[in-house]
């Protein structure tokens, strides 16, 4: 390098001008590229130990898994669910609903029940191995045997369900999203009307999931937004939504229920709290009393009108206010309008009908 205050030289580049000695480098170069392909080249034991991952070394990638058993189906398949306890999964396609075994490659059972309806959804019942639940494109919902090979009951809704589940608590009532922006819990003896209507939502609901502790489930929209239920309440308890989530297919709690999973048209996988103001990681003596505290509270004043609009408050987008408000708008002037046929006509003829009664159009046996 130049000392300071010496100008910098310009590097001087050797000629070589006679052929003998360009022959001579060449057989030169020549010597020395046999002597390193006699020699092996030199690794550190670092890199020897550990291979080299990459795209282009195919020898050192995973193996590539293969599956252990796989299954040829006539139809194009839209559901499928496995037994909770043995070793069948059944199938839900555009004819029939087909029951499986694990070692077998044709079905074990084929059920076309009702006409050739188009079933959507099937799940097996957590308690009864037998029972099997379908929601059907004719907005109906189906329970049937698989031990008779016969159906036990059908009930038509106003409109088609996306998705059922059953309650892991209580097996004998299961949960339905509707086309019509709402999820109706049923009660399996008496499908004649359900259980409780489950309303928020402003589109149609496409995935409902259930916590293991049965108390409540997670809804998921076309809306773009995420919704918790109380088994037993027909509001929401919390409402999840961000800028860039799209419409929400799937949605499920982990086996703790203290998350939920989402899956969304913008091809993200998100984790949510159950509960938006819980704390994550372990807490102290001291602070998980004040939480049992202030939770104690809250639920001894909750019958208040001002502790009830602070719990129930909540900021939602610009879109799902106003879709809300429309909402309320339409169902004002149904009420409105049949509250005028009622005045207008005979006395007894028409009667107040109840919003149960008018989900389920009619039952089949």
């Amino acid at each position: 390098a130049p000392q300071p205050g010496q100008k910098k030289g310009k590097k001087k580049v050797k000629k070589y001008e006679d052929d003998d000695s360009d022959e001579d480098d060449y057989d030169d170069e020549n010597d020395s590229s046999d002597e390193e392909e006699d020699t092996p080249p030199r690794t550190s034991s670092s890199s020897a130990s550990a291979p080299q991952l990459g795209y282009g070394n195919n020898s050192n990638t995973a193996p590539t898994p293969t599956p252990i058993n796989s299954w040829l189906f006539e139809n194009a398949l839209k559901s499928m669910d496995h037994h909770w306890k043995e070793e069948f999964f059944a199938t839900a396609s555009d004819e029939s609903v087909e029951v499986w075994s694990e070692h077998r490659s044709n079905p074990i059972q084929s059920y076309k029940l009702w006409g050739n309806d188009s079933c959507n959804v099937v799940r097996y019942n957590p308690a009864e191995r037998s029972l099997l639940a379908h929601c059907s494109s004719d907005r109906g919902i189906g329970l049937h045997d698989t031990r008779a090979n016969t159906g036990l009951k059908k009930t038509i809704l106003r409109m088609r369900s996306n998705c059922l589940e059953w309650n892991p608590m209580e097996p004998m009532n299961f949960v339905v999203g509707n086309e019509d922006h709402n999820c109706y819990s049923f009660d399996m003896r008496k499908l004649d009307q359900p259980t409780m209507i489950h309303k928020g939502h402003v589109g149609a609901v496409l995935s409902v999931g259930w916590s293991s502790t049965g108390r409540e489930f997670v809804s998921g929209s076309y809306d773009r937004t995420i919704r918790i239920f109380g088994s037993r309440s027909g509001t929401s308890r919390d409402c999840y939504y961000t800028k860039r989530m799209q419409r929400v297919f799937c949605v499920n709690y982990t086996a703790d229920a203290r998350y939920v999973i989402s899956g969304s048209d913008d091809t993200n996988l998100r984790v949510w709290k159950a509960r938006s103001n819980e704390k994550i990681g372990q807490t102290k003596i001291r602070e998980e009393k004040a939480m049992n505290y202030r939770n104690k509270l809250v639920k001894k004043f909750s019958h208040m009108p001002e502790v009830r609009s602070i719990t129930r408050q909540s900021n939602l987008p610009k879109f799902i206010k106003k879709q809300t408000a429309m909402k309320q708008v339409q169902k004002e002037g149904v009420k409105r309008k049949e509250g005028n046929v009622i005045k207008h006509s005979k006395k007894g003829s028409v009667e107040w009908s109840k919003e149960r009664q008018k989900t389920v159009v009619k039952e089949m046996d």
